[in-house]
């Protein structure tokens, strides 16, 4: 062979290699991942994801590509992000961070399947037919926010004596909104304790309601389960302790950041399910016949570095029943 024929063959190959690659990574599978927060929020449970991902046999970048759309706070732009992930197309939707970010994803497609991490009762919301056989394009991960309102405000009542102040921090854009509250005030009346509703929906409105509530004294302060709360961690973690205000919190990411206490399902665990179940999508079974994941396992994190920081003693009775103790 003569150089000159060596030397096109070579141009050839370096033009044909990219051509190649590109071939391959287009014909990957596609995950689009909508969610209602900020990727810097949400990287923990992204890395879970993905673990769950791996777990059965799939790499991001080897054997297929994920689309992620952030809505950062703002729901409105929900519904045409996930408009976009259709028009990709995706090979399956995982939709969270919220329960707007699942509407949004189901009004978006019927076709396409969608795994969720959800809120609310799938089943009263219409969302699926039943938890064992969803029935339709949308299966996914419970993380009970609504049902674990009635055991934080029992965790709190520890917390302060007979007659003290607790208040509750919702989020009146949240659609769970309406039945937290009203969770709140069945366990609320059961237990005869007298709760205040604080509501926040921003930055500037979190700093006004701990205000608020530590010019009234303070107290115990709940903060409802919710998608925006869940991003600002750090934030809500320093107002507590800027005002002296104890918190039970929803998430154990608020005890690890230096929150007094916390109790709930683990979202680590839930997206890796959540990876694990599109996986299993990927190779062929059916959200329709995925049952709902329920959690089974619930975390109480104390943080009594926090405590001590407030000058309370934590106690024993919630000691004990804790999972984890960060001293």
């Amino acid at each position: 062979m003569t150089r000159r024929k060596f030397v096109i063959l070579l141009g050839a190959a370096a033009v044909a290699w990219p051509l190649r690659v590109s071939a391959q990574q287009s014909a990957l599978p596609v995950i689009g991942f909508l969610n209602n927060a900020t990727p810097e929020s949400y990287a923990p449970f992204v890395a879970a994801f993905r673990n769950g991902l791996r777990q059965v046999g799939f790499v991001e970048g080897q054997n297929v590509s994920i689309q992620f759309r952030w809505g950062r706070n703002l729901s409105m732009q929900l519904p045409g992000l996930a408009a976009e992930l259709v028009r990709i197309p995706v090979s399956v939707m995982v939709a969270s961070g919220g329960d707007q970010a699942v509407q949004a994803a189901k009004e978006a497609s019927t076709a396409i399947p969608i795994v969720a991490t959800i809120g609310n009762d799938p089943v009263d919301s219409g969302l699926v037919a039943s938890l064992n056989r969803p029935g339709g394009n949308i299966t996914g991960v419970s993380v009970f926010a609504v049902q674990l309102v009635a055991k934080r405000l029992q965790m709190a009542r520890e917390l302060v004596p007979e007659g003290g102040t607790i208040s509750f921090l919702t989020n009146p854009t949240n659609p769970n909104g309406t039945i937290d509250r009203a969770e709140l005030t069945e366990a609320a009346s059961t237990l005869g304790q007298q709760v205040a509703v604080l509501e926040a929906a921003s930055a500037d409105e979190c700093d006004a309601a701990f205000a608020r509530l530590a010019a009234k004294g303070g107290g115990v302060l709940i903060v409802e389960s919710d998608p925006y709360f869940n991003g600002i961690v750090d934030r809500l973690v320093t107002l507590a302790k800027r005002h002296s205000i104890a918190v039970v919190y929803p998430r154990r990411e608020f005890a690890i950041a230096g929150g007094l206490m916390s109790y709930g399902t683990s979202l680590t665990e839930a997206y890796r399910q959540i990876g694990i179940y599109v996986g299993r999508i990927l190779k062929g079974d059916k959200p329709s016949e995925l049952p709902i994941l329920l959690p089974t396992r619930f975390e109480l994190v104390v943080n009594l570095k926090a405590a001590e920081g407030l000058g309370l003693t934590m106690p024993t009775a919630i000691l004990l029943r804790a999972d984890e103790v960060i001293e």
